[in-house]
């Protein structure tokens, strides 16, 4: 649908009936629905057929409504006062008096907290009285969405409405921070963590694997185009895509690149429309060449490896 306040109204009207809509962030679009109503966030597990285990991330229009459900601390104070609005997410402690459902977090004390920078879904939240659990929209374990032809693509008419930011800036997830006792990387994203590490003056350590789940991201299986994927390759086998971080002088139909020039930022903006074609083309299997862990290489070998099951 077109970006007005027209279509931001239906959303509104969707979600104040305990429907799900599909919204536009700068990362990949989001299955939102109201976070404090129990029957709204059970749409969104159905929908996604996502594991009861795996909470959500809430999405805020700003501190004054998060204060209300959030213990704040000084370490979310010195990146909310950086990076949001942004792609980084919060996990913080939960206030006992707080109307998140319990859905939301799996009955536990902590919440994974962000602020969209997209404009349009800014104004929606602005405009709502509550605060949006938001989840990629897309099945659980497969490629996450970058435009309103992905959502839909996913789910058919099973949702209610899309609202239509365009193409998603980043195409990649948020960062995902725990704050609740030592700062830790609970996921890789949208800001690199050397940023968050200037930030914070210190190094913080990315959590591969983490006992409790307290926040998404920390599946086995996550971001699958549904077929085989070989990291590090040095070529391709037959009836195989072969992912290359940039443009070469030889080029083959089974080619697809993440970026012209090795710009690691262009190619995590690339990577899930680059998996959804490939999957869309039939291919048997995907192999990747190997691509450096600096930058966003470091995400994108996460969401790699994560897409293969390895």
């Amino acid at each position: 649908m077109n970006n007005n306040l027209a279509n931001i109204k239906k959303s509104i009207f969707f979600l104040n009936k305990n429907d799900c809509v599909a919204i536009p962030t700068e990362t990949v679009y989001g299955l939102a629905a109201n976070a404090y109503s129990s029957i709204a966030v059970k749409k969104i597990y159905n929908l996604k057929k996502r594991p009861k285990n795996n909470p959500l991330i809430v999405h805020y229009s700003g501190l004054k409504q998060l204060e209300k459900d959030c213990v704040i601390n000084k370490n979310f104070f010195i990146l909310y006062k950086k990076f949001c609005p942004g792609p980084i997410t919060f996990v913080l402690k939960l206030k006992k008096d707080s109307h998140i459902s319990k859905i939301v977090t799996n009955n536990k004390r902590t919440i994974a907290v962000r602020f969209p920078k997209n404009n349009l879904t800014q104004k929606l939240l602005k405009l709502l009285k509550y605060p949006l659990a938001a989840p990629s929209a897309n099945i659980s374990t497969k490629i996450s969405p970058v435009s309103k032809e992905d959502v839909r693509e996913e789910f058919g008419n099973k949702i209610k409405f899309i609202l239509d930011g365009g193409r998603s800036r980043i195409g990649l997830e948020s960062t995902i921070i725990s704050l609740v006792n030592k700062p830790k990387i609970l996921r890789l994203g949208g800001i690199e963590r050397a940023k968050i590490n200037k930030v914070l003056k210190k190094n913080i350590r990315y959590v591969i694997k983490n006992k409790k789940i307290n926040a998404p991201g920390q599946f086995k299986l996550h971001y699958s185009p549904g077929i085989p994927i070989r990291l590090n390759a040095k070529n391709s086998k037959t009836n195989e895509a072969f992912i290359l971080i940039k443009k070469r002088k030889k080029s083959s139909i089974n080619y697809f690149y993440l970026s012209k020039t090795k710009d690691f930022k262009q190619a995590a903006k690339n990577l899930y429309k680059i998996l959804r074609l490939i999957k869309n083309k039939n291919y048997e299997s995907i192999a990747v060449e190997k691509i450096p862990k600096i930058g966003f290489g470091e995400a994108i070998n996460d969401r790699l490896k994560k897409a293969s099951g390895k």
